[in-house]
């Protein structure tokens, strides 16, 4: 996880949102050309992984919320004035000091936490319109996948039903076979009369 999160850390913005659509197409073509013959799912599966990640990111944008990269163009941060250095009566001030630092430090986070926001809806709203096409993307899978099962089943019938007739007709040929011979049998022991007479 944290292997992870240093990659995603050297991503700009962009970058992260190019690395969304490439994994899902680099997905898309690998599955595509390893089961060919099932496109319908390796599409759904695309599509659900282009939601997985664009909701990651959204996540990882509001956990790392405080990263300058999502404060592009935005407000600089607020800086507080120290009262500490003032001549003489500075060393009664230094409670002062922290207690401004916390002020201004929690006023820069939710600035910085309002800059990221919209980077961060923007990924979640990607995320779901993917969920959205999904699910038509499933019905139409299955409807695809349940047209292929009955032809896959029909071709089997059809294949035992050839198996029958082959095995009737073998049927047929051993009995016809079996019957010449006993013909065949037959003809010397009745011969063998006319041979005793002569």
């Amino acid at each position: 996880m944290g292997n992870t999160l240093d990659l995603l850390g050297g991503l700009s913005r962009d970058e992260l949102r190019n690395f969304c659509w490439i994994a899902a197409a680099v997905f898309a073509i690998v599955a595509g050309l390893w089961r060919w013959r099932r496109l319908h799912w390796t599409a759904l599966g695309a599509v659900l992984l282009f939601a997985a990640l664009n909701a990651g990111a959204g996540i990882y944008v509001l956990n790392t919320f405080r990263d300058s990269r999502w404060s592009a163009g935005g407000e600089p941060p607020l800086s507080a004035p120290s009262f500490s250095e003032t001549p003489i009566v500075g060393e009664y001030f230094g409670p002062l000091d922290s207690a401004l630092q916390g002020v201004v430090g929690g006023v820069n986070d939710f600035l910085a936490f309002k800059q990221a926001l919209p980077i961060a809806m923007d990924f979640l709203a990607l995320s779901g319109w993917a969920l959205l096409l999904s699910f038509p993307l499933a019905v139409l899978a299955a409807v695809i996948s349940f047209a292929m099962a009955r032809r896959r089943s029909a071709d089997f019938e059809k294949y035992r039903t050839k198996v029958d007739l082959l095995e009737d007709e073998l049927e047929q040929v051993k009995r016809q076979i079996s019957a010449g011979n006993s013909v065949e049998t037959e003809f010397p022991a009745e011969s063998a009369p006319e041979q005793v007479r002569n």
